[in-house]
């Protein structure tokens, strides 16, 4: 991670939501900086797309306050989600669009400029390896399809915080290669990731520091050997999640 001066990217602090009696976050306080990856960890239920919708602003948190780039997601949501993209963990797209349609469409929303979509767009293609099936309508496309033009949406506009979940799902080793790569110059540049994910090796390869959330409260947060000391363990991030989610249990 490189160090960037400023406003933190994300800011979570003393966040809560509940559903009816289910309480699914509970006071979650936490900072993410310009150019880090970070991987939000934990198992089913334990409220990591709570936080993800709160941060993007699909949901408001019930206490507490939550922002993007200095810009609070209740009172300035349009600061804020000019400056993030999100890829949700199940990737939408209009049927009846092509992919460079949808694409299209996104960088008018965006305000981008012909030119400017026209040479962030010839980047992505190339990179994502979509431009076989990207003038064919998106109903056809297979998951791993629509998970690369939901990726190549999302960076279109060249965000400062993308916040993704389960972003490998569906795709090929080589596309992986190239997402990993798209995302290491992402924060390099001053960006930043906040990802959710199930893939452990994923979170241990690229992310600079890991939160683990269960039962809606962050009990782990460090880098990989920070984790691997408060678990007393010297293996992998999947030995380590499960000792600290088991001893979080008794």
């Amino acid at each position: 991670m490189t160090d960037f001066v400023g406003e933190p990217a994300i800011v979570l602090a003393g966040v809560r939501k509940s559903y009816g009696r289910t309480l699914a976050v509970r006071n979650l306080s936490l900072e993410i900086p310009r150019g880090e990856l970070f991987a939000f960890l934990g198992p089913n239920g334990a409220g990591k797309t709570t936080t993800i919708k709160m941060i993007v602003g699909l949901l408001r948190p019930d206490e507490g306050y939550v922002a993007v780039c200095g810009h609070a997601i209740g009172s300035n949501g349009v600061a804020a989600k000019a400056r993030l993209a999100y890829v949700p963990d199940q990737p939408f797209i209009y049927d009846k669009l092509t992919g460079r349609e949808f694409l299209y469409f996104v960088a008018e929303m965006f305000g981008i400029t012909t030119q400017q979509r026209d040479r962030k767009l010839n980047t992505l293609i190339r990179r994502l390896d979509i431009g076989e099936f990207l003038d064919h309508l998106t109903e056809s496309y297979s998951h791993g399809m629509k998970q690369k033009v939901v990726l190549a949406a999302a960076l279109l506009h060249e965000p400062v915080v993308l916040v993704i979940d389960e972003p490998m799902v569906g795709l090929d080793p080589r596309t992986v290669r190239s997402v990993k790569n798209l995302f290491t110059e992402h924060t390099r540049g001053g960006g930043t990731i906040f990802m959710s994910t199930h893939t452990l090796e994923i979170a241990e390869t690229l992310a600079d520091r890991i939160g683990i959330i269960h039962r809606g409260e962050l009990i782990a947060l460090g880098t990989l050997d920070q984790l691997k000391t408060q678990a007393q363990r010297e293996h992998s991030l999947e030995d380590v999640f499960l000792q600290l989610t088991e001893a979080s249990d008794e």
